[in-house]
């Protein structure tokens, strides 16, 4: 039996689908997460046990155990194991994307100086510390802008500000969020910096796709339907296929192509983030790992040829990848697919919800699934890093499928309560 290693954060929803993806094609899935080693496999996964702050530990706690149990393939799911995933691969002689260019992903400045360096249209960029002078920073880029953190993803502390003003709270902002202790834990010195960019109008897409030993196969462009003006850049709605000219999606992949050659992404997933104006196409990001959470449900894939047949999802089109499968005659069904991530609408414990018959009752609606659990505290963007859960459609078109999302989630009410302040009283 094949044997595939993935690295996750935790063994969560897209490491579920990873495993179903796994017994359906007899591979042995194994996993390392984050944890600490001296705990006796807590969640009973048999997991190899790694921590993300220490790369190359990881690695040697990986290749110890791959030597007992040889492995044939390695995927990350998740920006964080994406290096450690790369070193692996590069270790055992397994084709992968280099550590290097892994790294350089995960890491706003580094992509930036990538793309400029290529020839990519990149906006106006500074790199900032907390100890910066924000004038220098407003004369450096101009308004509006885009201040984000180096290494966070889904959005999460990117803000947009328009004047020298909002330029200095989203700073003091972005420092109170880095200096969490969620964050601070990753123990990555990347944290105590910050890039400020000059804010790209256009309407926002994202590619997703298989690198195979340096040559990109699109595998869907996702539409984004809401603006994403700021002043946060909460993603909602995903859709493909987009209603763009064919030579739009021609020339999004070209230079989503181009963006991974100069990161030097070579053999595995990426996920990329783009924006499109009548100058070009502006890649934001390309990602060494799939579309995160539970996004990867709305994608199904056939062959080219039979497309009656019974389709395979993301997951189990990336185990055969990493087993060193062809898999240019798969491609995406022919229907149209989409997914809200239910937006955390304001900050407070969550208590429930009403309304998921409802909302599962309309037409074109595949499923509602809320992750959110009860008395969890909720958080927002810019400071937040989850949703309240997915809503996933399918229709004969991408607008019949935007329409099935939003009026799913016009029936949901989410009961969230303000949290409770301890107050401390002072007597003497």
């Amino acid at each position: 039996m094949p044997r595939i290693l993935l690295l996750a954060t935790t063994t969560g929803y897209q490491t579920r689908a990873f495993a179903e993806a796994a017994e359906s094609l007899a591979v042995d899935l194994v996993f390392a997460t984050d944890r600490c080693h001296q705990l006796d496999d807590p969640w009973r996964d048999h997991a190899v046990p790694i921590r993300f702050h220490d790369e190359d530990g990881s690695v040697a706690n990986i290749l110890a155990a791959a030597a007992e149990t040889p492995l044939d393939g390695v995927l990350a799911v998740g920006d964080r194991p994406t290096v450690i995933a790369a070193g692996v691969m590069r270790a055992l002689g397994l084709p992968g994307h280099p550590p290097e260019a892994a790294a350089a992903a995960r890491n706003k400045r580094a992509t930036r100086d990538r793309f400029e360096n290529a020839g990519l249209l990149v906006p106006k960029f500074a790199l900032g510390d907390f100890s910066v002078d924000p004038k220098r920073l407003a004369a450096a880029i101009g308004f509006p802008s885009v201040v984000k953190p180096l290494a966070l993803s889904a959005s999460r502390g990117v803000m947009r500000v328009n004047d020298e003003t909002e330029l200095v709270a989203a700073i003091y902002r972005l420092r109170a969020l880095l200096s969490s202790p969620d964050i601070r834990a990753e123990r990555d010195e990347v944290h105590d910096y910050f890039l400020v960019e000059e804010f790209v109008e256009g309407h926002e897409f994202a590619v997703e796709g298989v690198m195979n030993h340096g040559d990109l196969n699109v595998l869907a462009i996702f539409d984004k339907p809401d603006p994403l003006d700021g002043p946060f850049f909460e993603e909602t709605i995903y859709v493909t296929p987009p209603v763009v000219p064919p030579e739009t999606q021609r020339d999004m992949a070209h230079a989503v192509r181009q963006a991974a050659a100069a990161l030097g992404l070579y053999h595995g997933p990426v996920h990329a983030e783009c924006r499109v104006n009548p100058r070009g196409v502006y890649v934001l990001e390309v990602a060494a790992r799939p579309i995160g959470g539970l996004c990867a449900r709305t994608l199904r894939f056939v062959r080219r040829h039979e497309p009656s047949r019974p389709g395979i999802s993301l997951e189990e089109l990336l185990l055969r990848h990493a087993l060193g499968n062809n898999i240019t005659p798969w491609v995406r069904e022919d229907r149209a697919a989409g997914v809200m991530m239910i937006p955390i609408p304001r900050r407070g414990m969550f208590r429930g919800v009403i309304g998921l018959d409802a909302a599962r009752a309309v037409p074109g609606v595949e499923d509602v699934r809320i992750t959110a659990k009860i008395d969890q505290r909720l958080l927002p963007l810019p400071e937040g890093a989850s949703y309240l859960g997915f809503i996933f459609a399918r229709g004969d078109r991408a607008g019949q499928v935007d329409a099935a999302l939003r009026r799913a989630h016009e029936r949901l009410e989410f009961d969230i309560v303000p949290e409770l302040r301890v107050l401390q009283s002072v007597h003497g």
